[in-house]
């Protein structure tokens, strides 16, 4: 392989696989241009706004800030693994839908992520820090008082299916 190219080998939403990719390629653009899940959206290319987060090894990442040749190895989880294989939707989806979480949805995958991440570790959060929790997440429409609402549903919901 040419020194500006790396074989790498990582599992996205449980599926292996095997790619030569370019040095400089980010994260963000491997999963949208060459395994087509055009669900991590690019807001900013700087790692600002989050709508590109996504789940490496289980930790929310910003995929415009790593490289995909940084992935090689890693397990990773999109917005689009979120659903089960019968199509019901996970307990972040289906609040942000039942409580209007939502507007334009461009940032709505990274909030999804970031939330799945956040509420595993922290299954019965405040209202406060989930607010916490979303602060690296922009949205410009909403508000965020749905987003809140929504989350500290899924949270609930979360600890009731574990129960």
């Amino acid at each position: 392989m040419q020194p500006d190219h790396h074989d790498i080998e990582l599992k996205v939403n449980g599926t292996t696989h095997r790619r030569g990719v370019e040095s400089r390629m980010l994260l963000s653009d491997f999963l949208r241009h060459e395994l087509l899940l055009a669900g991590t959206h690019v807001g900013c290319e700087h790692g600002v706004c989050g709508a590109c987060t996504i789940l490496v090894n289980g930790a929310p990442v910003r995929s415009c800030l790593m490289l995909a040749a940084q992935a090689n190895g890693q397990q990773l989880s999109t917005v689009e693994g979120l659903a089960n294989d019968t199509g019901e939707l996970h307990p972040v989806q289906q609040a942000m839908h039942d409580h209007h979480g939502l507007q334009c949805g461009y940032c709505t995958p990274g909030i999804l992520m970031t939330m799945t991440a956040f509420l595993k570790e922290n299954p019965a959060p405040s209202e406060e820090e989930v607010r916490e929790a979303l602060s690296g997440n922009l949205c410009r429409c909403t508000g965020y008082q749905n987003i809140v609402d929504a989350m500290m549903a899924a949270a609930q919901a979360m600890r009731a299916a574990a129960s």
